[in-house]
């Protein structure tokens, strides 16, 4: 596929995913009860689908997350001026929140029922600038290990062309859900 099908591709899917989540729950915080008896495969894809609230930095930040499985994650983001530091150039925060995301997602997928995460290590490298010119970008994210306490994952943020803009590791660690 040429990238300009991508890029087609993935703007269709983009703007599918938002007005649905937007017409939904919209952004917010998903209640305790709302999740109780849910795996974390089955929360990410309520959210997806508008029934359960996504997170406010999708919003802050303006990415979203596109696409869902188990122990695969994919956001979708486009860089702006706004996330520019004062040297004029994509705030690192802005790759490392949207590799986080992808990647901590990821995770969310594999968690059984009354299970949680948070994220303990996460290393990310920026190989390729990215600008307001860039367009979409997208964060992949992919479990490598999911055990009892630990899990971590790999993400790549890519452009519709295929270049890699950056890549990140993580590690997380797993919990029990406390009782309310």
């Amino acid at each position: 596929m040429s990238p300009e099908d991508t890029l087609a591709q993935w703007t269709d899917q983009y703007d599918a995913v938002t007005q649905r989540l937007r017409g939904g729950a919209g952004a917010g915080l998903a209640r305790p009860a709302d999740l109780a008896g849910l795996t974390g495969l089955q929360q990410m894809q309520a959210m997806l689908e508008g029934r359960l609230p996504y997170p406010h930095i999708a919003d802050t930040l303006d990415f979203s997350l596109v696409e869902i499985g188990e122990g695969h994650a994919v956001l979708q983001g486009t860089p702006q001026l706004k996330h520019y530091n004062p040297l004029g150039s994509v705030h690192g925060g802005w790759y490392a929140t949207l590799l986080d995301s992808a990647v901590g997602c990821a995770v969310h997928t594999v968690m059984p029922a009354g299970r949680a995460y948070t994220t303990a290590e996460l290393s990310v490298n920026i190989v390729r600038a990215a600008s307001a010119r860039s367009g979409p970008l997208r964060a992949i994210g992919k479990v490598l290990h999911a055990g009892r306490q630990l899990a971590t994952a790999e993400g790549r943020i890519v452009g519709p062309d295929g270049k890699l803009y950056a890549h990140a590791t993580t590690t997380c660690l797993i919990f029990e859900v406390p009782a309310k």
